[in-house]
């Protein structure tokens, strides 16, 4: 018996084929490297975007919550919830301020000054999970940021 042949209707056109999406490499990449993260950040408590506003507040202490957001690309129904969770384990603490009710200022409690020395090695342990250079892990970063700047620049 002849094997029918798939239509060309049913064929994919190769713009539409799954592995040719620049966006499902770059999410499928994410995945992997969440799950890099999800090991290095078990130990801190740390879920992964826990840890990005850590990073924030480690670089600079005392931040309100719209400059939180607009350092991570966040609004603030998804950032509020990270805070509070935070917050509860003790790494944040939540203020208003008193220049301006209407603003929360995001500070570090000790605890969450003394989980930076602790998290210390992840960037390292990423790089190594990547099996990249460290000129390679900047050239990739570069051209990302750059990619980012020009999407948001260009989104509807």
């Amino acid at each position: 018996m002849k094997k029918q042949q798939p239509s060309p209707a049913s064929l994919p056109a190769p713009a539409l084929a799954l592995d040719q999406q620049l966006c499902f490499a770059l999410y499928s990449t994410m995945l992997g490297l969440n799950k890099v993260y999800r090991g290095l950040l078990k130990d801190l408590g740390l879920t992964y975007p826990q840890y990005l506003v850590m990073l924030v507040l480690w670089e600079r202490n005392d931040m309100t919550v719209s400059e939180i957001g607009e350092r991570l690309y966040l609004d603030s129904p998804t950032l509020t919830p990270l805070l509070k969770r935070l917050e509860v384990a003790g790494h944040i603490a939540r203020n208003r301020s008193t220049a301006d009710e209407r603003q929360v200022i995001v500070s570090l409690t000790a605890a969450g000054q003394r989980l930076r020395q602790r998290a210390q090695d992840i960037p390292t342990c990423v790089a190594a999970a990547m099996e990249c250079a460290p000129d390679e892990i900047d050239t990739l970063r570069s051209r990302l940021k750059d990619m980012r700047s020009k999407l948001y620049k260009n989104a509807a």
